[in-house]
């Protein structure tokens, strides 16, 4: 196995930094294309989120690959300037990585179910595009499983917490307070969704935006309005708080727009108007940071919002996660292990296939066959006794224990090299 990955996260860099590396759906398709045609790249897969960006990759066996030059190179970056922000793993370090990051573990709000649902798109969309190959299949697959196994078994003290429950969390710590608020929703994706039902979990009163031409395939929170993404800020002046959490490269809110609008002609003007509050819960950002500088509004995104401390219920429950995923991490090996010794087991099978022939050989003389029949003949006999071993072989390890198949693989090595004296 040569697996890597290469990842910028919120623990390297600010926001600002991490939009740099952020992928659109079309954006990965495209690297998707240009890594397939490379011989030295079996698999890849990218993962993107509002906190994070890492592209895996399984690599042939002794191929190198420079994977921050590599991934600056995708994004049309100066490696020089940016490849200092970005984390490199490797085989072990990679694959303990995907498991806890899968699990919650490693996010910015511990325990958050959204990555899950992440990784599991990740895949998906590495399988639609032809990405994949088997190591990075079941890697994922297998830490996907973990991390279900962590969400049903441990009660993570913030658990089910998304980037927006934390938002509405930390805003309520300021004294924010959301019944009856009107508030506007940007985006209708699965953060969006979130984040309206964080809302309406509060008691506020949600309108979500729409895009006219999805308008009549989206499915809003049951309760919230819909308007058109269109005429977003011909309402903002009448929002108490607006959230914007859209999959979108481009700005949902600028600070023109904003200055611009038909009924927002007043932004920045004076203090006649209420206060409101903008989050941007976007990687890249949604909102044109200078709209803090206008008068009324409170700015925040992903970096504005404080990275939770842990408390000892919390630390009691990370341990328990922690038992659950090195078992499950142990599969993962044992699992690799058994795939390394398929090669072996099949060399097995051939060599027990070539001393049945050798040893059945003076009885085949003594058959009534051409020389094209005994070939043939021997090339037959030689398969079906090397399908046997293979097949017993093959049962031992889906019976027994990694550690007895190994042995076992290994004292039959040693036997045939004997043999061959």
């Amino acid at each position: 196995m040569n697996l890597k990955m290469a990842g910028i996260d919120f623990t390297m860099a600010d926001i600002e930094k991490r939009q740099c590396f952020s992928f659109t759906k079309k954006a990965m398709a495209d690297a998707m294309e240009q890594m397939k045609k490379k011989e030295e790249i079996r698999g890849c897969v990218f993962l993107s989120t509002c906190n994070r960006m890492e592209l895996w990759l399984s690599l042939r066996e002794g191929a190198r690959l420079m994977l921050p030059d590599f991934l600056c190179a995708l994004k049309g970056l100066s490696a020089e300037q940016y490849k200092k922000y970005l984390v490199v793993r490797e085989n072990e370090e990679a694959v303990e990585h995907l498991f806890y990051l899968s699990a919650g573990m490693k996010s910015q709000i511990v325990g958050e179910d959204q990555i899950l649902t992440q990784v599991k798109e990740a895949l998906a969309f590495a399988r639609e595009q032809e990405g994949t190959d088997r190591i990075l299949e079941v890697l994922f697959r297998m830490a996907v499983t973990a991390a279900k196994q962590v969400k049903t078994k441990v009660s993570m003290d913030k658990a089910n917490f998304s980037a927006a429950h934390h938002a509405v969390s930390f805003l309520k710590s300021r004294g924010v307070e959301f019944t009856r608020k009107n508030c506007l929703v940007i985006g209708n994706g699965e953060m969006g969704k979130l984040t309206a039902q964080a809302l309406m979990e509060e008691g506020a009163d949600v309108t979500v935006t729409v895009r006219q031409y999805r308008s009549g395939v989206v499915n809003i929170p049951r309760g919230a309005k819909r308007i058109d993404y269109g005429a977003r800020y011909l309402q903002i002046e009448e929002r108490d708080l607006v959230f914007s959490a859209t999959a979108s490269p481009n700005l949902t809110i600028t600070r023109e727009g904003l200055e611009g609008s038909e009924k927002g002609k007043d932004f920045g003007k004076g203090g006649t108007r209420k206060k409101q509050i903008f989050v941007d819960l976007a990687v890249p950002r949604d909102m044109e940071p200078s709209i803090a500088a206008l008068e009324g509004i409170q700015y925040y995104d992903m970096d504005s919002l404080p990275t939770q401390s842990q408390s000892e219920k919390m630390r009691i429950q990370y341990r328990k996660a922690e038992q659950i995923l090195a078992k499950e991490i142990q599969k993962f090996w044992d699992w690799q292990n058994c795939k390394n010794l398929v090669p072996r087991i099949q060399e097995i099978g051939s060599k027990t296939g070539n001393e049945l022939v050798w040893r059945m050989g003076k009885y085949i003389k003594n058959l009534n066959l051409s020389q094209q029949e005994r070939e043939l003949f021997e090339r037959q006999l030689e398969e079906a006794a090397g399908k046997v071993v293979n097949r017993m072989l093959f049962e031992l390890r889906d019976q027994t224990e990694q550690e007895t198949l190994q042995k076992t693989v290994e004292t039959l090595e040693q036997l045939y090299q004997i043999g061959k004296h």
